[in-house]
This record gives C-alpha cells, sequence and structure tokens, in this order.
C-alpha cells in the first residue's frame, strides 16, 4: 500500500525574511499606517518613503537575526507581538507606549481578565497562529556560515543605503511628522511595543535599589486641629476612570449625581489630571512635585502626601478595591478589600465600592486621633462597566453587558459607563453620610478625585492611557469634589459659600497635596498654599500664645521644596 507524504516547501532565508516584512507591515500595522497618513498631512511621497525606508529596515534586520535555529523562534515571537498590539491599538485606540507595558505589570487577574475576550482569541487565531504554523512548516535554507554572511550582506548593505537615501530625501516633512507626533513609532508593530517593554524594564531595574529621601520631617499639627477638642478626619476618595463631563455636576445633561447635588458639596468643574493611567496619576497626585516636574523616578525616591501627614502625627490608613497603591502606602496601614470573602459585593476576585461603607461606620465610630483615611476606588474601570455597579444602579439601558466593547453600540457603552458614574455618586454620598452620623464625636470632611479620565469611542479611541502630549479631554479632564461636615467647618473655619463662588478656577492634580495638608492643619515648609485649594476660603485660626498647636513661626510664610527639587 502506497504512503502519500506531503512535502514540505522550502524557502531561503532571505526570501523568508522579506515574507515576514511584508505580513508585519501590511496585516498588524493598519493602525500605524491611518495615523501615519494623518501625521504627514497627506504627504504622500513622504509617506511612501517613510514607509518603504521602514520596510527596507525591517527586512534588513530579519535578515541579519536570520540564523538557523533562530530564525523561526523569533519570527514567531515577533508576528505574536504583533498580532497582540495590533488587536488592541486597532480596537481600543490606544497606543504600547512604556507607561501601558507598566500597567500591564501591575495589573490584576481579574482586571486582565475583561481584556481576554472572545474577539482577541480569534484575532491571535488568524492573525498569530496560524503564519506561526506556516512558519514551523516550512523547510529554511540556509547555506554556510560565510556564504551566507557575504549574501546578506549583499542584500542588507543596498537596502539600508536605500533606506538612508530615501529618509534624506524627504528628510524635513518626515523629521517634522516625527517631532510633531511623537507617538507614532510607539505605534509601529513589533518595534513600538518592544522598545516599550525594554524602556519599562530598563527603569524598573533602575529603581530596584532605590532610596526613599525623607520629605516633610519637620510637619506638625496646627493651632486649629490641636484645639479641635475632637478628632479631625479627612476621608480622601482617589478615584478610578471618572471622567467630569459625564457628572451632571458638571452639566451633563442626564442626572448622574442626584445624591451629591442634594448635598450641595463643593464641585471644581475645570479640573485636569496628571495622567492618563492609574500607573502615573495616583502617585502623581499624592506627590509634592507639579505635573511639570513630576517623573515615576522622583515620586519614587520621594516620601508623598501620606508620609508627610505621618510625620505630623496624624493617623494615615489606605484602603484599596483597586490594584493597589503604587507604592504611596508601602509605610501605612493598608488594606485590600478584595481580600474579603463571603460578601455578596464582591465576585471573582474584585468588589463593588460599597465595600468600604461596613468598615468605614466602624472605624469612624472607633476613631480616637486625628485621622486620614484613603479610599482606592474601582470606580468606573472599563471595559467590563456593567461589572462597576449593582442592579439597583442600572438606570441607563440598554447598557452594555460585555467587556467586548466593538460587540455593542455607542449608546449601550455610554449607558453603561453612566451606571457607573450614578453609583459612584451614591458611594460618595453614603461616605458623607457616615462622617455625619459621626459628627457628634468627629469633625469629618471629604475630597474626591479622580485618577484621569475615560474614552468612549470618540473619534475611535476607547479606555484610557493614551500619551498626555496626544490624549483627549475625556480622558484628562476629572472630578473634583469635596464635602464638610459642619464640626468641620466651624473647627477648620472653612466657608464653603466662599468655596462655591470659586469652583470655575481651573484645578488638577497639583492641588491634592497642598489641599490635603491644610484640611488638616498640617504645618510644613513643604506645604504651597497657593495650591491649596481652600486656602482662600479658609479664615484665620486666632492664635493664643500658650495654647496646644501654638508655634511662633506659624505665622511665616510657607516655603517651597526648593532644596528636594534642586536635586533633579
Amino acid at each position: 500500500m502506497a504512503v502519500f507524504r506531503i512535502r514540505r516547501p522550502e524557502i531561503g532565508s532571505i526570501s523568508l525574511s522579506a515574507a515576514a516584512t511584508l505580513y508585519l507591515l501590511l496585516i498588524t500595522n493598519n493602525s500605524f499606517w491611518s495615523h501615519a497618513v494623518t501625521s504627514f498631512g497627506h504627504a504622500w511621497i513622504a509617506v511612501l518613503s517613510f514607509g518603504v525606508a521602514l520596510g527596507l529596515t525591517t527586512f534588513s534586520v530579519l535578515t541579519m537575526l536570520s540564523m538557523k535555529y533562530l530564525m523561526k523562534p523569533l519570527l514567531v515571537l515577533l508576528i505574536a507581538i504583533s498580532a497582540a498590539a495590533s488587536h488592541f491599538t486597532e480596537t481600543f485606540g490606544i497606543v504600547i507606549d512604556k507607561e501601558m507595558i507598566g500597567n500591564a505589570a501591575v495589573t490584576t487577574g481579574p482586571e486582565a481578565s475583561h481584556l481576554l475576550t472572545g474577539s482577541l482569541a480569534l484575532h491571535l487565531a488568524l492573525y498569530a497562529l496560524l503564519p506561526s504554523l506556516l512558519i514551523a512548516w516550512v523547510k529554511i535554507k540556509h547555506r554556510p556560515f560565510f556564504s551566507k554572511a557575504a549574501i546578506n550582506f549583499l542584500f542588507v548593505a543596498p537596502a539600508l543605503l536605500l533606506s538612508g537615501m530615501l529618509i534624506y530625501a524627504n528628510l524635513a516633512g518626515i523629521a517634522y511628522a516625527l517631532r510633531e507626533h511623537r507617538d507614532l513609532m510607539v505605534r509601529f508593530n513589533p518595534a513600538g511595543p518592544i522598545t516599550s517593554a525594554v524602556r519599562y524594564g530598563l527603569s524598573s531595574y533602575r529603581e530596584r535599589n532605590l532610596v526613599v529621601q525623607p520629605l516633610g520631617i519637620d510637619a506638625r499639627e496646627g493651632y486649629r486641629i490641636a484645639t479641635a477638642g475632637k478628632p479631625v478626619v479627612v476621608v480622601v476618595v482617589a478615584g478610578e476612570t471618572a471622567r467630569a463631563m459625564n457628572f451632571s455636576l458638571n452639566g451633563y445633561h442626564r442626572d448622574t449625581n442626584p445624591e451629591l447635588e442634594a448635598l450641595g458639596v463643593v464641585n471644581y468643574r475645570d479640573t485636569t489630571s496628571c495622567g492618563t493611567a492609574t500607573a502615573v496619576s495616583l502617585p502623581c497626585m499624592f506627590s509634592v512635585y507639579p505635573r511639570s516636574e513630576y517623573s515615576d523616578w522622583k515620586a519614587r525616591s520621594t516620601e508623598n502626601l501620606v508620609n508627610v501627614l505621618t510625620h505630623a502625627g496624624v493617623s494615615v490608613t489606605w484602603w484599596d478595591n483597586n490594584t493597589g497603591s503604587k507604592g504611596i502606602a508601602d509605610l501605612i496601614s493598608f488594606a485590600s478589600m478584595t481580600h474579603q470573602k463571603n460578601s455578596p459585593l464582591c465576585s471573582n476576585g474584585e468588589c463593588l465600592d460599597e465595600i468600604f461603607l461596613g468598615d468605614l461606620d466602624k472605624k469612624l465610630a472607633a476613631t480616637t486621633k486625628n485621622s486620614v483615611i484613603v479610599l482606592h476606588q474601582l470606580g468606573s474601570h472599563g471595559p467590563a462597566y456593567y461589572l462597576r455597579y449593582p442592579e439597583a444602579f442600572r438606570r441607563f439601558t440598554p447598557d452594555c453587558r460585555t467587556p467586548e466593547l466593538m460587540s455593542c453600540t455607542t449608546e449601550e457603552i455610554v449607558n453603561a459607563y453612566d451606571n457607573s458614574i450614578l453609583y459612584t455618586d451614591h458611594v460618595l454620598a453614603s461616605v458623607a453620610g457616615l462622617i455625619e452620623k459621626h459628627q457628634d464625636r468627629i469633625a469629618g470632611a471629604m475630597i474626591y478625585m479622580s485618577d484621569h479620565g475615560e474614552s468612549l469611542g470618540e473619534n475611535g479611541i476607547y479606555l484610557h492611557g493614551a500619551p498626555y502630549a496626544i490624549a483627549p479631554k475625556e480622558q484628562t479632564q476629572v472630578p473634583f469634589i469635596a464635602w464638610f461636615s459642619k464640626p468641620y467647618q466651624a473647627i477648620m473655619g472653612v466657608d464653603t459659600g466662599c468655596l462655591a463662588k470659586d469652583t470655575d478656577k481651573p484645578r488638577s492634580h497639583d492641588n491634592l497635596f497642598h489641599t490635603v495638608l491644610g484640611m488638616m492643619d498640617v504645618q510644613t515648609r513643604v506645604y504651597n498654599r497657593a495650591l491649596d485649594a481652600f486656602a482662600a476660603c479658609t479664615r484665620p485660626a486666632e492664635r493664643k500664645q500658650g495654647a496646644p498647636g501654638f508655634h511662633a513661626a506659624d505665622n511665616a510664610a510657607p516655603r517651597r521644596l526648593s532644596a528636594v527639587r534642586q536635586i533633579w
């Protein structure tokens, strides 16, 4: 009986390099090319020259690496990276830069699972698995080492020369496009994601032996808080993925803030975030450095707001219903709410934000010291917006009930997102309600600021994490809200009527550090009154010499942290 065998096709290494180059450029870089056309202003000669130069350079690199035993696994890896990256760039319009790699590195299993969808599996099967199987099947013809090196040189040298000539001939247009659109090359697969990963790795390596410098060790309690007669408590709610334009307090056409509006909160309508992702914005919010001076290295190597509060004798607690404090709470009391078991508010490693309320009630009832309690929300984190609110807050329908946003209409996506904002409104109002419940024994206040916003399909962009230089306002305009109990207003001298007249003034994450220090009446040289959002509407304390908290230096003008900043 005859046995039929399918003969494996053979292909030369240079031919396979050329085929792989065409596949990577034409199949996995749709987002890159569409942005390139826009970036070059439809200057077709410059675009084509740039594209051909990229192709020749990619071909040259693959050819130089076309060694036996290395070529196949390398091509499979590059195709897999490009296929995965192309799914996220084309589906959500995101850019896989260093910050996005950092987000992926610190994400939790439940959060990541929302992105592991059927559409991703299908995309990888078509664009990664099939070409990889084809590469594995074919036989590659390799010449002897020296012969191969000579032949490769005969192809690579002219290719690189022609690439250089094309770039030189169109240098002005190419340089202008790349200078004005710095995110363009980050979109190029697979070079962009690989470069971003390397940058993130080098940054992480650099920080492994980092020594944190003390900050605000001169911090002490001021006259007001020392003579308050009861514990002063500020609850800082760090929001997640809430964009200001979907808050009815800011004029949104839907009533997404009915409970906060009834409370008469102070709402700042023009507030800008420090970044477009939690890994950047959250540390920046609690850092002494303004966005113009901020870097991840500076934040990690300098103590932050919670440490300065601790130096002043304030009890600071961080409760997290998200992916952690990003290093902010390393030196204070920290608790992850997602570790609670058998709670009806939790499922598959994620909890609704009402998980805070029961423990907060108990803590406020037992508080005997001046305290700051940080609640880090899960908020409106996507793409599974429908998991961020219970059935009782499913007011806007039909709502998108899947993390695969592309299978939902824009109306369904916005409905689900707005429901999550409505639920955040309830959680914040409930926090204020608990403070009010215990106002006979504490003087409490609440301040809320979201870390960044969210794109819901505007201009084809979804989610968040866009490079800040090109980020749309949907990702950078965030809500900033405060509420003060009557005892707090009386003891700390806050005039809410005055604050209500000042809510249109631009604010930013730069304000949080100094505002919270002001709210807790912390006296320190790192406090900058000009960045305290409430300072102008806080009545001066009538200090009496010899009273608790009186210091002769309190009347001196606060100074900036120039000594620390000059190091950088």
